[in-house]
């Protein structure tokens, strides 16, 4: 972390309902890979300043994400999450019921583009996605969420940087190409219009106009 990215955490006191999804995700020996803090701050007011009903997360982890996702949700609103991992699923929902989400939350187990077809299938639309997952799947995982968009839905994807392999030239692997690709779909899809942050490992920001 850079010495900016400590000073701006540094005037944040620290949440302990975010505290505690942490020590849960680390007691059940599950990496910290979670959006960082800002990041997280971040997804909550994207979330309420979009309006968001119906949010779809790719990628759940321990729940962090998907605290930080309902928390900007207006009444009534939904977030389905999409998880390979059965054991991950079980613990982002135990956090997201003690943080008092339970009932604005669901979980699909498996793979997550079979999850996605399964969606298309059906019909469902979405106006606000969080893709936070395996990176080789991010240039398929946005062309589902883009199908899947509500005129206007926001579309935000986390670790775009991949901790400084996706800028240096020497890496080559299936991941940093497959990221690389979907940052410049991003940047010059005329469907969408976007920026990306560059801190805290990269986020993309991406809102559907057509």
């Amino acid at each position: 972390m850079s010495n900016d990215e400590q000073y701006v955490d540094s005037l944040y006191r620290k949440d302990e309902q975010l505290e505690r999804v942490k020590e849960g995700i680390a007691r059940h020996g599950m990496p910290d890979i979670s959006v960082s803090d800002g990041y997280g701050r971040l997804l909550t007011m994207l979330v309420g300043m979009s309006g968001a009903k119906d949010i779809l997360e790719i990628g759940a982890l321990g729940g962090y994400s998907g605290v930080c996702l309902a928390r900007g949700l207006r009444e009534g609103g939904t977030l389905l999450s999409l998880e390979l991992l059965p054991h991950y699923a079980d613990v982002a929902r135990t956090h997201l019921e003690e943080a008092g989400y339970g009932n604005q939350v669901d979980y699909r187990i498996g793979d997550a583009k079979a999850s996605l077809a399964q969606l298309k299938e059906e019909g469902r639309t979405f106006d606000f996605f969080f893709i936070d997952a395996d990176k080789e799947g991010y240039p398929i995982y946005l062309d589902y969420a883009i199908a899947l968009a509500r005129p206007g839905a926001v579309i935000v994807a986390d670790n775009i940087l991949l901790r400084g392999r996706t800028t240096n030239m020497d890496k080559q692997g299936p991941a940093v190409q497959a990221v690389r690709g979907f940052n410049e779909q991003v940047a010059t899809d005329p469907r969408l219009e976007s920026t990306i942050l560059p801190g805290y490992d990269g986020l993309a920001i991406a809102r559907v106009i057509g």
